[in-house]
């Protein structure tokens, strides 16, 4: 019985929903308008451009050679930047709102090439453009926001379809549910893994490994771009700060989701599931009135006892 606990605990999506169970108990007892419905929607709508950057985080990571993008913040806040300047130039939200996913696979399109095909560390890579996409949004804006949205364009990230957040229905669940069919059921997403677990034996293989992480970093900015454009209907405003902080929560989702930081391992499920826990923390805490100071430490460290934790059943099982 002992063994069969311990092998349940070791896999990663089954730890992630006791520790989802656990949080929710917790928070509940911290705050008692945790539970509520208005609650649960602000979660929902809150954590959607998380559980998007996220999943194309998890992607560049599985893809292993020490991928990683540090520049998804920054690609939401110009992607966003564009988009404002699109729609006050008089085009029309939508036609401006399907162009700014396309600026959003452009500009992940120049991690791509800078750190698949020129070979940059993605450390490195991804850090410069971090910088120079940050740089641009606040330089083309002068730091003053956006506005002048339709009203109609609120309702994808404030309206309802079937009583659920639309960004959730509209946007975040078909994005996860094609990234899913790919990674489970294509040949792409064999070759990610491939590539992820050793990237010599997948070149002998005939895969194309720069192709494939080349791919990856588009994919994460056109998640990005997705990213924008529900914030900028959230906000009804296209901020040049609005992708801040948006980096290090993609790692901590995917790192949480059991995506191994090497590569190779780990499943998107994990990641949607840790982006449903760590909102929830962020907005149980803000419901208790907790500084954001301590958040951000009650964060650090569940991120860094549940992985401790996982990895020890882990260990037990070999």
């Amino acid at each position: 019985m002992k063994n069969k606990i311990i092998k349940i605990l070791s896999n990663r999506v089954f730890f992630l929903l006791i520790l989802l169970v656990v949080v929710m108990i917790v928070m509940s007892i911290i705050s008692p308008y945790f539970l509520n419905v208005n609650s649960l929607i602000t979660m929902a709508r809150f954590g959607a451009v998380l559980a998007l950057v996220g999943l194309g985080q998890s992607l560049v990571i599985l893809a292993g050679g020490a991928g990683i993008d540090l520049s998804v913040g920054s690609m939401i806040s110009l992607a966003g930047v564009m988009f404002g300047f699109m729609v006050n130039a008089g085009m029309n939200v939508w036609l401006a709102a399907a162009l700014t996913v396309l600026v959003g696979g452009i500009l992940g399109s120049v991690n791509g090439i800078t750190v698949a095909l020129w070979g940059l560390p993605p450390l490195i890579g991804t850090l410069g453009t971090m910088y120079a996409y940050g740089a641009l949004a606040l330089v083309m804006t002068n730091g003053v926001p956006l506005s002048g949205f339709p009203e109609s364009f609120s309702f994808l990230a404030n309206g309802k379809v079937f009583g659920l957040p639309s960004q959730i229905i509209l946007v975040v669940l078909p994005a996860f549910l094609i990234l899913f069919f790919i990674m489970q059921k294509t040949n792409f997403g064999r070759w990610i893994y491939l590539v992820g677990v050793n990237e010599n034996a997948a070149q002998f293989s005939g895969i194309q490994v720069k192709r494939v992480r080349f791919v990856l970093y588009v994919i994460s900015g056109i998640l990005a771009g997705l990213g924008a454009i529900i914030m900028s209907s959230w906000l009804m405003a296209a901020r040049p700060d609005t992708g801040s902080g948006m980096d290090m929560r993609s790692i901590t989702v995917a790192v949480l989701g059991g995506i191994d930081i090497y590569g190779g391992v780990g499943n998107l499920v994990g990641t949607i599931l840790a982006v449903i826990i760590v909102t929830m923390i962020a907005t149980g805490l803000q419901l208790a009135n907790i500084n954001t100071i301590w958040q951000l430490a009650v964060l650090g460290v569940i991120l860094l006892g549940a992985v401790s934790l996982n990895q020890v059943f882990v260990s037990k099982t070999k």
